[in-house]
Protein backbone atom coordinates (compact mmCIF):
# COMPACT_ATOMS: atom_id res chain seq x y z
CA UNK A 1 0.00 0.00 0.00
CA UNK A 2 2.78 2.15 0.65
CA UNK A 3 4.81 1.66 -2.52
CA UNK A 4 1.61 2.26 -4.34
CA UNK A 5 1.03 5.54 -2.61
CA UNK A 6 4.45 6.23 -3.08
CA UNK A 7 4.22 6.00 -6.90
CA UNK A 8 0.86 7.41 -7.66
CA UNK A 9 1.94 10.83 -5.69
CA UNK A 10 5.84 11.00 -7.60
CA UNK A 11 7.01 14.00 -8.68
CA UNK A 12 6.27 13.04 -11.88
CA UNK A 13 2.37 13.08 -11.49
CA UNK A 14 2.82 16.34 -9.50
CA UNK A 15 1.28 14.75 -6.40
CA UNK A 16 2.75 15.24 -2.82
CA UNK A 17 5.20 12.82 -1.89
CA UNK A 18 3.49 10.93 1.10
CA UNK A 19 5.17 11.90 4.38
CA UNK A 20 7.87 9.70 6.28
CA UNK A 21 7.29 12.36 8.99
CA UNK A 22 5.25 15.41 9.67
CA UNK A 23 6.72 18.37 7.59
CA UNK A 24 7.45 22.09 9.96
CA UNK A 25 7.09 24.97 8.18
CA UNK A 26 9.98 27.15 7.82
CA UNK A 27 9.94 30.47 7.80
CA UNK A 28 12.60 33.19 6.52
CA UNK A 29 14.34 35.73 9.34
CA UNK A 30 17.07 37.80 8.01
CA UNK A 31 18.00 35.26 5.26
CA UNK A 32 17.80 32.00 7.52
CA UNK A 33 15.77 29.20 7.27
CA UNK A 34 13.94 28.41 10.54
CA UNK A 35 11.40 25.81 11.82
CA UNK A 36 8.38 27.06 14.08
CA UNK A 37 9.33 24.64 17.00
CA UNK A 38 12.75 26.50 17.19
CA UNK A 39 10.87 29.59 16.82
CA UNK A 40 8.22 28.69 19.79
CA UNK A 41 11.13 27.30 21.79
CA UNK A 42 12.46 30.81 21.77
CA UNK A 43 9.42 32.63 22.16
CA UNK A 44 8.70 29.74 25.49
CA UNK A 45 12.52 31.03 27.03
CA UNK A 46 11.35 34.57 26.37
CA UNK A 47 8.19 33.80 28.41
CA UNK A 48 10.01 32.51 31.37
CA UNK A 49 12.07 34.95 31.45
CA UNK A 50 10.08 38.18 31.67
CA UNK A 51 7.50 35.38 33.53
CA UNK A 52 10.48 35.01 36.01
CA UNK A 53 11.17 38.13 36.70
CA UNK A 54 8.12 40.67 36.94
CA UNK A 55 6.34 38.20 39.18
CA UNK A 56 7.86 36.00 42.36
CA UNK A 57 4.87 33.35 42.14
CA UNK A 58 5.56 32.15 39.26
CA UNK A 59 8.21 29.88 39.96
CA UNK A 60 6.84 28.84 42.70
CA UNK A 61 6.01 25.09 43.44
CA UNK A 62 2.61 25.90 43.54
CA UNK A 63 2.07 27.63 40.61
CA UNK A 64 3.76 25.31 38.74
CA UNK A 65 2.13 22.04 39.60
CA UNK A 66 -1.33 24.45 38.97
CA UNK A 67 0.24 25.44 35.74
CA UNK A 68 0.58 21.74 34.63
CA UNK A 69 -2.75 20.47 35.71
CA UNK A 70 -4.40 23.53 33.94
CA UNK A 71 -2.67 22.42 30.61
CA UNK A 72 -3.59 19.30 30.10
CA UNK A 73 -7.66 19.70 29.00
CA UNK A 74 -6.38 21.98 26.53
CA UNK A 75 -3.48 19.56 25.39
CA UNK A 76 -5.26 16.70 25.35
CA UNK A 77 -8.42 18.98 22.64
CA UNK A 78 -5.15 20.55 20.75
CA UNK A 79 -3.65 16.71 19.73
CA UNK A 80 -7.49 15.63 18.49
CA UNK A 81 -7.55 18.89 17.00
CA UNK A 82 -4.35 18.05 15.08
CA UNK A 83 -5.78 14.74 13.89
CA UNK A 84 -8.38 16.52 12.26
CA UNK A 85 -6.55 19.75 10.97
CA UNK A 86 -4.79 17.39 9.58
CA UNK A 87 -7.25 16.03 7.48
CA UNK A 88 -8.34 19.37 6.62
CA UNK A 89 -11.29 19.55 8.57
CA UNK A 90 -12.29 20.82 11.99
CA UNK A 91 -14.39 20.31 14.95
CA UNK A 92 -15.93 22.58 17.06
CA UNK A 93 -17.64 20.48 19.12
CA UNK A 94 -14.91 19.57 21.37
CA UNK A 95 -15.72 21.95 24.56
CA UNK A 96 -19.36 20.45 24.49
CA UNK A 97 -18.07 16.97 24.40
CA UNK A 98 -16.34 18.24 27.18
CA UNK A 99 -19.55 19.36 29.10
CA UNK A 100 -21.24 15.85 28.37
CA UNK A 101 -18.45 13.60 29.25
CA UNK A 102 -17.56 15.21 32.32
CA UNK A 103 -21.27 15.47 33.39
CA UNK A 104 -22.15 11.80 32.64
CA UNK A 105 -19.10 10.62 34.37
CA UNK A 106 -19.82 12.23 37.38
CA UNK A 107 -23.57 12.17 37.37
CA UNK A 108 -23.27 7.72 36.78
CA UNK A 109 -20.24 7.59 39.76
CA UNK A 110 -22.67 7.60 42.22
CA UNK A 111 -24.55 4.44 40.97
CA UNK A 112 -21.36 2.81 38.94
CA UNK A 113 -17.48 1.77 40.17
CA UNK A 114 -15.76 5.03 39.86
CA UNK A 115 -13.66 3.44 36.89
CA UNK A 116 -16.70 2.47 34.53
CA UNK A 117 -18.72 5.34 35.07
CA UNK A 118 -15.62 7.34 33.75
CA UNK A 119 -14.87 4.75 30.46
CA UNK A 120 -18.72 5.76 30.10
CA UNK A 121 -17.71 9.50 29.91
CA UNK A 122 -15.00 8.74 27.56
CA UNK A 123 -16.82 6.62 25.33
CA UNK A 124 -19.59 8.96 24.75
CA UNK A 125 -16.93 11.37 23.24
CA UNK A 126 -15.81 8.49 21.31
CA UNK A 127 -19.44 7.94 20.17
CA UNK A 128 -19.43 11.66 19.40
CA UNK A 129 -16.76 11.81 17.61
CA UNK A 130 -17.56 8.67 14.97
CA UNK A 131 -20.96 10.39 14.39
CA UNK A 132 -19.37 13.65 13.32
CA UNK A 133 -17.00 11.87 11.31
CA UNK A 134 -19.55 10.03 9.28
CA UNK A 135 -21.20 12.83 8.57
CA UNK A 136 -18.51 14.60 7.57
CA UNK A 137 -16.77 11.60 5.30
CA UNK A 138 -20.09 9.75 4.52
CA UNK A 139 -22.28 11.87 3.63
CA UNK A 140 -19.39 14.52 2.50
CA UNK A 141 -21.01 17.52 4.66
CA UNK A 142 -18.87 20.93 5.59
CA UNK A 143 -16.94 19.87 8.67
CA UNK A 144 -17.80 23.38 10.01
CA UNK A 145 -21.27 22.99 9.39
CA UNK A 146 -21.47 19.46 10.84
CA UNK A 147 -19.48 20.43 14.22
CA UNK A 148 -21.10 23.81 14.73
CA UNK A 149 -24.69 21.52 14.63
CA UNK A 150 -22.94 19.14 17.03
CA UNK A 151 -21.69 21.75 19.27
CA UNK A 152 -25.19 22.93 19.90
CA UNK A 153 -26.54 19.45 20.28
CA UNK A 154 -23.91 18.38 22.45
CA UNK A 155 -24.47 20.75 24.51
CA UNK A 156 -28.20 20.77 24.76
CA UNK A 157 -27.94 17.05 25.44
CA UNK A 158 -25.65 18.50 28.66
CA UNK A 159 -28.20 20.15 30.25
CA UNK A 160 -30.85 17.77 29.34
CA UNK A 161 -28.86 15.37 31.39
CA UNK A 162 -28.28 18.00 34.54
CA UNK A 163 -29.53 21.14 34.00
CA UNK A 164 -27.43 21.86 37.55
CA UNK A 165 -23.73 21.09 38.02
CA UNK A 166 -23.05 17.81 39.35
CA UNK A 167 -21.09 16.95 42.60
CA UNK A 168 -19.27 13.67 42.90
CA UNK A 169 -19.80 11.82 45.97
CA UNK A 170 -17.47 8.99 46.01
CA UNK A 171 -13.75 10.52 46.80
CA UNK A 172 -12.20 7.95 44.47
CA UNK A 173 -13.53 10.28 41.71
CA UNK A 174 -11.16 13.14 42.46
CA UNK A 175 -7.75 10.74 42.07
CA UNK A 176 -7.69 11.20 38.39
CA UNK A 177 -7.00 14.94 38.81
CA UNK A 178 -5.44 15.34 42.14
CA UNK A 179 -3.05 12.18 42.59
CA UNK A 180 0.51 12.97 41.57
CA UNK A 181 3.24 11.00 40.74
CA UNK A 182 6.95 12.72 41.77
CA UNK A 183 6.72 16.04 41.07
CA UNK A 184 3.95 15.46 37.95
CA UNK A 185 0.92 15.61 38.38
CA UNK A 186 -1.03 11.85 36.84
CA UNK A 187 -3.36 14.19 34.64
CA UNK A 188 -0.47 15.99 33.48
CA UNK A 189 1.37 12.21 32.41
CA UNK A 190 -1.43 11.40 30.77
CA UNK A 191 -1.35 13.67 28.17
CA UNK A 192 1.72 13.30 28.20
CA UNK A 193 1.63 10.06 26.91
CA UNK A 194 -1.07 10.70 24.30
CA UNK A 195 1.19 12.96 22.39
CA UNK A 196 3.79 10.65 22.40
CA UNK A 197 2.16 7.96 21.72
CA UNK A 198 0.29 10.27 18.93
CA UNK A 199 3.30 11.21 17.43
CA UNK A 200 4.40 7.96 17.20
CA UNK A 201 0.60 7.09 15.44
CA UNK A 202 0.49 10.20 12.62
CA UNK A 203 4.31 9.41 11.78
CA UNK A 204 5.03 5.88 12.07
CA UNK A 205 2.11 4.32 11.23
CA UNK A 206 0.35 3.75 7.89
CA UNK A 207 -3.17 4.83 9.54
CA UNK A 208 -1.07 8.19 10.89
CA UNK A 209 0.66 8.95 7.55
CA UNK A 210 -2.32 8.62 5.41
CA UNK A 211 -4.30 11.45 7.59
CA UNK A 212 -1.57 13.69 6.64
CA UNK A 213 -1.76 12.51 3.25
CA UNK A 214 -5.31 13.24 2.92
CA UNK A 215 -5.06 16.81 4.05
CA UNK A 216 -2.58 16.93 0.81
CA UNK A 217 -4.74 15.72 -1.51
CA UNK A 218 -7.37 13.35 -0.59
CA UNK A 219 -8.28 12.67 -4.51
CA UNK A 220 -4.44 11.34 -4.75
CA UNK A 221 -4.97 9.28 -1.43
CA UNK A 222 -8.12 7.44 -3.08
CA UNK A 223 -6.59 6.88 -6.20
CA UNK A 224 -3.65 4.97 -4.24
CA UNK A 225 -6.32 2.11 -3.11
CA UNK A 226 -6.71 3.81 0.76
CA UNK A 227 -9.92 4.59 2.25
CA UNK A 228 -10.57 8.20 2.65
CA UNK A 229 -13.90 7.64 4.37
CA UNK A 230 -12.73 5.44 7.34
CA UNK A 231 -9.75 7.35 8.17
CA UNK A 232 -12.15 10.87 8.08
CA UNK A 233 -14.31 9.03 10.34
CA UNK A 234 -10.61 7.79 12.24
CA UNK A 235 -9.74 11.36 12.50
CA UNK A 236 -13.09 12.81 14.37
CA UNK A 237 -13.06 9.70 16.56
CA UNK A 238 -9.38 10.30 17.60
CA UNK A 239 -10.83 14.06 18.44
CA UNK A 240 -13.75 12.91 20.79
CA UNK A 241 -11.72 10.08 22.11
CA UNK A 242 -9.71 13.24 23.73
CA UNK A 243 -12.62 15.31 24.24
CA UNK A 244 -14.12 13.14 26.29
CA UNK A 245 -10.86 12.05 28.24
CA UNK A 246 -10.43 15.43 28.96
CA UNK A 247 -14.09 16.63 30.24
CA UNK A 248 -13.45 13.62 32.42
CA UNK A 249 -10.08 14.30 34.01
CA UNK A 250 -11.59 18.12 34.12
CA UNK A 251 -14.41 17.27 36.45
CA UNK A 252 -12.25 14.83 38.46
CA UNK A 253 -9.72 17.73 39.14
CA UNK A 254 -12.22 20.68 39.77
CA UNK A 255 -14.23 18.40 41.61
CA UNK A 256 -17.69 19.09 40.16
CA UNK A 257 -19.12 18.95 36.56
CA UNK A 258 -20.98 21.32 34.90
CA UNK A 259 -23.05 21.33 31.64
CA UNK A 260 -21.72 25.20 30.71
CA UNK A 261 -18.32 24.31 31.10
CA UNK A 262 -16.20 24.12 28.04
CA UNK A 263 -17.26 27.10 26.09
CA UNK A 264 -14.54 28.37 23.51
CA UNK A 265 -12.49 25.72 24.80
CA UNK A 266 -12.16 24.40 20.94
CA UNK A 267 -10.70 28.05 20.39
CA UNK A 268 -7.59 27.22 22.52
CA UNK A 269 -7.65 23.90 21.07
CA UNK A 270 -7.34 25.60 17.59
CA UNK A 271 -4.48 28.06 18.34
CA UNK A 272 -2.67 26.04 20.01
CA UNK A 273 -2.65 23.89 16.58
CA UNK A 274 -1.78 27.14 14.43
CA UNK A 275 0.42 28.17 16.98
CA UNK A 276 2.07 24.87 15.91
CA UNK A 277 2.52 25.99 12.72
CA UNK A 278 -0.53 23.61 11.46
CA UNK A 279 -2.51 24.78 8.76
CA UNK A 280 -6.14 24.93 8.35
CA UNK A 281 -5.67 24.16 4.99
CA UNK A 282 -4.65 20.18 6.04
CA UNK A 283 -1.27 18.24 5.71
CA UNK A 284 0.70 20.07 7.55
CA UNK A 285 1.30 19.85 11.41
CA UNK A 286 3.72 19.20 14.07
CA UNK A 287 3.01 16.75 17.23
CA UNK A 288 6.08 18.67 19.13
CA UNK A 289 5.14 22.11 17.56
CA UNK A 290 1.38 21.44 18.83
CA UNK A 291 2.53 20.58 22.45
CA UNK A 292 4.49 23.64 22.15
CA UNK A 293 2.08 25.96 21.36
CA UNK A 294 0.15 24.33 24.02
CA UNK A 295 2.75 25.17 26.45
CA UNK A 296 2.40 28.71 24.98
CA UNK A 297 -1.03 29.14 25.39
CA UNK A 298 -0.71 27.95 29.21
CA UNK A 299 2.04 30.15 30.01
CA UNK A 300 -0.19 33.50 28.73
CA UNK A 301 -3.42 32.00 30.56
CA UNK A 302 -1.16 31.58 33.79
CA UNK A 303 0.80 34.97 33.44
CA UNK A 304 -2.68 36.95 32.57
CA UNK A 305 -4.20 35.31 35.64
CA UNK A 306 -1.04 36.49 37.51
CA UNK A 307 -1.33 39.72 36.33
CA UNK A 308 -5.03 39.81 37.27
CA UNK A 309 -6.23 39.96 33.73
CA UNK A 310 -9.62 40.10 33.05
CA UNK A 311 -10.75 36.83 31.33
CA UNK A 312 -12.53 38.82 28.05
CA UNK A 313 -9.43 40.32 27.42
CA UNK A 314 -7.49 37.00 27.54
CA UNK A 315 -10.02 36.09 25.18
CA UNK A 316 -8.92 38.92 23.29
CA UNK A 317 -5.59 38.24 23.23
CA UNK A 318 -6.20 34.68 21.82
CA UNK A 319 -7.86 35.52 19.01
CA UNK A 320 -5.57 37.94 18.13
CA UNK A 321 -2.37 35.07 18.48
CA UNK A 322 -4.62 33.15 16.03
CA UNK A 323 -5.05 35.79 13.28
CA UNK A 324 -1.42 36.89 13.51
CA UNK A 325 0.02 33.31 13.34
CA UNK A 326 -1.76 32.35 10.34
CA UNK A 327 -0.75 35.82 8.90
CA UNK A 328 2.73 35.11 9.26
CA UNK A 329 2.42 31.67 7.89
CA UNK A 330 0.52 33.21 4.60
CA UNK A 331 3.29 35.15 4.16
CA UNK A 332 6.18 32.48 4.69
CA UNK A 333 4.01 30.12 1.90
CA UNK A 334 3.92 33.54 -0.43
CA UNK A 335 7.47 34.17 -0.29
CA UNK A 336 8.24 30.17 -0.65
CA UNK A 337 6.45 30.38 -3.94
CA UNK A 338 8.14 33.44 -5.28
CA UNK A 339 11.20 31.88 -4.65
CA UNK A 340 10.77 28.85 -6.32
CA UNK A 341 8.91 30.39 -9.01
CA UNK A 342 11.04 33.09 -10.94
CA UNK A 343 8.22 34.22 -12.68
CA UNK A 344 4.88 34.45 -10.43
CA UNK A 345 2.96 36.24 -12.94
CA UNK A 346 3.70 33.87 -15.51
CA UNK A 347 1.40 31.43 -16.70
CA UNK A 348 2.80 27.93 -16.93
CA UNK A 349 2.78 25.67 -20.45
CA UNK A 350 0.16 23.18 -20.60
Amino acid sequence: MTEQLTRTTGPGDGGPPPPRGVRLPRLTVAGHDITVETGIVALLVAFVVVAGSTTEAFLTEGNITNLLKQMVTTGLLAYGMLAVILTGGIDLSVGSVVAFSGIVAAGLSSGLPVPVAMAVGVASGIGFGLVNGALVARFQLAPFVVTLAALTTIRGLAFVYSETPVAPEKPGFFELGSAVIGPLPVSTLIMLGVFLVGGVFLSRTPAGRSLVAIGGSAETVRLAGIGVRRHIVLAYTISGACAGLAGVILASRVGIAQPSVGTAFELDAIAACVIGGASLAGGKGSVRATFAGVLVLALINNLLNLYDVQSFWQQVLKGLIIVAVILIQRTGRFRSATVNDPNPGKASPS
